[in-house]
């Protein structure tokens, strides 16, 4: 088995036929390694094509060139061992906290299959998976009862409940304020560091990108490649406090310098 639990080699991505004959793609000779449990971060301008990234990574996209695997496996379709969250935590109004992350279950196989019969073990799976996030008491509360965070909070359990091993995040917390989103870096460091699933987090916040990730890497403009990649060297676990040291504040302004460069100068700098 490979060390490596993502592995693109050499990916291109145009989305039709016309704009590949074109020779327009949306991303570009992508070559990245991914190790087992490892956090990563994905920065860069807009428009850049992190979530690109993402579809390849999910089999939501096929490459137009260039080959993909994760955990050892090519990517030729949806895989059913990744979870994702998005900014807008789209919980079903009509269905209590407990019945929206619980609604995984209830759709993808073998789950499916098995629902009725293992209802009382999935639910209390649910329920430790919601205290485990501060919903404790929140279980039989409707979207609407919820504040913002809490929603994202009961969102990423969702995306968690069927123990996926790798969990892909786009904008999570882009939409909450400043308190409840470190408050949510808190939660997601925690769930990761106890059960060490691969995560994927696409972000425009750098001072994000660094307090989670192992590896933060940057995207040029469009076509998107991976221009700089940047090992984390802070130690774990990290608390909010880091945040205020000078080193972690010298990486964010490194990171801060790479994407400023591109912008000016419109072309990517060297990895």
């Amino acid at each position: 088995m490979s060390e490596h639990f993502v592995d693109f080699q050499h990916v291109w991505l145009a989305y039709n036929d016309e704009l590949l004959a074109q020779g327009q793609f949306a991303v570009e000779d992508i070559s990245l390694q991914v190790r087992q449990g490892e956090f990563i971060a994905i920065v860069g301008p807009s428009g850049c094509g992190k979530s690109t990234f993402m579809k390849l990574t999910t089999g939501l996209k096929r490459p137009s060139k260039g080959n993909i695997h994760v955990d050892g496996q090519p990517v030729n379709g949806p895989l059913k061992i990744s979870g994702m969250a998005f900014q807008a935590p789209s919980l079903l109004p009509w269905r209590t906290t407990l019945d929206n992350v619980l609604l995984p279950l209830e759709i993808v196989e073998p789950y499916r299959s098995q629902f009725k019969s293992r209802k009382a073990e999935f639910e209390a799976r649910a329920i430790e998976l919601l205290r485990s996030v501060g919903l404790h008491g929140y279980e039989r509360k409707f979207p609407w009862q919820l504040s913002g965070g809490m929603q994202q909070r009961a969102s990423i359990c969702r995306a968690l409940i069927h123990e996926p091993k790798m969990l892909l995040l786009d904008e999570p917390f882009g939409a909450l304020d400043a308190f409840t989103r470190e408050e949510l870096w808190c939660t997601l460091r925690d769930l990761w560091t106890e059960k060490r699933f691969n995560v994927i987090l696409v972000t425009h916040d750098l001072r994000e990108s660094v307090f989670l990730a192992d590896t933060v890497y940057v995207m040029s403009k469009s076509p998107g490649r991976f221009v700089v990649r940047r090992d984390i060297d802070l130690p774990r676990p990290r608390d909010l406090e880091i945040t205020y040291t000078a080193q972690f504040t010298d990486i964010v302004h490194e990171l801060r310098g790479h994407i400023g460069a591109m912008r000016r100068s419109g072309t990517p700098l060297q990895q």
